[in-house]
């Protein structure tokens, strides 16, 4: 058998050093992000050892694309936009062209061209979805109205980069004279733009009614995965058919792809599904990245790095300060807007790709977008942590829940971890009893849900130590764990058993391994959910096989 396969080579280099990067990134507490863009760098052209691919790379990196634009279709909320539309919309906006501009700048200052500095500027514009979520959970503000705020520009931001990516082409053959007039541009922009209305009208028309269907009839098969298959055949054909039937990006069609299936009830299901494969080739997108990263640009270009680093940071946070200021809205939500935006991260690689294709952009360009994005995420723990005040505001949040939770005379307290298809079952049948319950959900849809039950609900991830301190597991008696996956439910109850030594703690398994694992950390009770479903079906009556009272 041949071993000198590069795609395989690619793959494993790719993911074994992402995965080594990215536990050190956890460990410093920093996004993952960082690790992975690094385990580009280092089996990268530009540094020494193990030297992957990059052609084969960036062909991966393209699925990679599909399925992060896919994931943010997905989790696109109208809803959570219109909340906020008043300071997100115009706010993002602003904020681009503040960016844009000083970006443009330093790009006219290094002697490229306009096109080049528009490019340049906007890449540095739009902040990372994954370091923004992550940071607002960490922070226990998700569900606060500066998260709000925060997602809600974020959201705009994207579409306006979709946007960009769209029309970019045509901006590009304008530049580079193919259209010699201002009517060949127009006609340029107006064909773009009639061939992206045409693919969203499809879309609206067609793809609303024929992907439900196909999703339905997957889902009605009982194979999951045939479901499995369905979702991602839609994600990838949709995207492919974008591009190659109306000659837009594969972002796009993505994106529309996963929006029309988020409106669906099945939607949630999908990401689940997806979420693995999702999760892999959105790790080898960044590292397919960080291998087009020269670290000699930070000793040559040491000036421009400075700049284009202050420019993400420092520029992008006072303009999202002045901005929700002007608006009317206290200096802590400025801060913290200011500080979950400080970033840039996946459209900021896919535009400096893209202008880089199109000749627009110099690669000098792209190395600098990379190492603005590198530092940026670098320091942004850091920033949010500074500028966010986030210790005294988890304290205020755990303070409010605190008195909101804890009514003169209240019984026993129970805390709920995940409100999913089981969680949503044990919180109503703890409702029906005098005991105080508090639910700890990190999805923003699931927790949404449940506080519209009337549940007290703390949005985060368990496993922190702030989140289930806001949970009140200090005074709690019994801990919950609904959530499926059994060894990240181990580190909930251990963190919760350090925390409180006296509590209960009720977990659930899907295998002999999970159970073993939970018991042995400290959990008092596992529920494996084959065990009581085959001892259920024993005890139904008519089997023969009912047990004697």
């Amino acid at each position: 058998m041949p071993h000198n396969t590069p795609l395989v080579a690619t793959v494993v280099a790719g993911l074994v050093a992402a995965f080594a990067m990215g536990a050190l990134a956890h460990r410093l507490r920093i996004s993952p992000v960082a690790g992975y863009l690094f385990a580009g760098v280092l089996v990268g052209p530009f540094t020494p050892g193990i030297v992957a691919d990059s052609a084969l790379a960036n062909e991966l990196a393209e699925l990679g694309v599909i399925l992060l634009m896919f994931g943010v279709g997905l989790h696109f909320s109208v809803k959570d936009l219109l909340s906020v539309r008043k300071i997100a919309v115009p706010g993002a906006v602003i904020q681009i062209a503040f960016a844009t501009a000083l970006g443009a700048g330093l790009a006219l200052w290094l002697g490229w061209s306009l096109a080049a500095g528009l490019v340049f500027g906007l890449a540095l514009s739009v902040a990372s979805t994954v370091v923004l979520l992550r940071a607002l959970q960490v922070g226990n503000l998700m569900d606060t109205e500066r998260g709000r705020i925060a997602v809600g520009w974020l959201i705009v931001e994207d579409l306006a980069m979709v946007l960009v990516l769209v029309l970019l082409p045509a901006l590009a053959g304008f530049a580079a004279g193919r259209a010699q007039s201002n009517v060949d541009l127009a006609w340029m922009i107006g064909l773009t733009l009639a061939k992206v209305g045409g693919f969203i009208a499809l879309m609206l028309i067609v793809g609303k009614r024929v992907i439900p269907a196909a999703l339905h009839w997957a889902a009605h098969t009982g194979s999951r995965e045939l479901f499995r298959l369905a979702v991602l055949a839609i994600a990838l054909g949709v995207a492919f058919g974008a591009a190659y039937v109306f000659d837009v990006s594969f972002a796009l069609g993505a994106f529309f792809a996963g929006m029309v299936m988020g409106e669906k009830q099945l939607s949630r299901r999908a990401a689940e599904e997806t979420l693995p494969l999702r999760d892999a080739f959105a790790v080898l997108f960044f590292v397919s990245v960080g291998m087009l990263f020269d670290p000699a640009v930070v000793v040559e270009h040491g000036a421009a790095v400075l700049a284009t680093v202050l420019i993400v940071i420092v520029g992008k946070s006072l303009a999202a300060v002045a901005i929700v200021r002007l608006f009317g809205h206290p200096t802590q939500t400025a801060l913290a807007v200011a500080a979950g935006l400080a970033q840039i991260g996946e459209f900021s690689f896919m535009l400096a790709a893209l202008g880089v294709r199109l000749g627009v952009l110099p690669e000098e360009g792209r190395d600098l977008i990379l190492a603005g994005a590198i530092f940026s995420i670098l320091l942004n723990p850091l920033l949010f942590r500074w500028l966010a005040g986030r210790h005294s505001l988890v304290k205020s949040v755990a303070a409010a829940e605190q008195e909101r939770r804890a009514p003169a005379g209240s019984g026993e307290r129970v805390v709920l971890i995940g409100y999913g298809r089981v969680g949503r079952l044990v919180a109503e049948g703890i409702r029906k009893s005098p005991r105080d319950l508090v639910i700890v959900e990190e999805r923003a849809d699931l927790a949404r849900a449940a506080r519209e039950a009337g549940h007290d609900v703390v949005v985060g991830n368990a496993s922190s130590d702030d989140v289930l301190d806001s949970a009140g597991i200090h005074e709690a008696t019994r801990l919950m764990i609904a959530i499926p996956e059994g060894f990240e439910a181990g580190a909930i109850a251990q963190r919760a058993r350090q925390l409180n030594p006296e509590i209960e703690i009720l977990a659930r398994a899907h295998s002999d391994e999970e159970v073993e694992h939970l018991e042995k950390i400290g959990a008092d009770h596992v529920v494996m959910g084959e065990r009581e479903i085959a001892r259920r079906l024993l005890e139904l009556p008519g089997t023969g096989l009912r047990r004697k009272t």
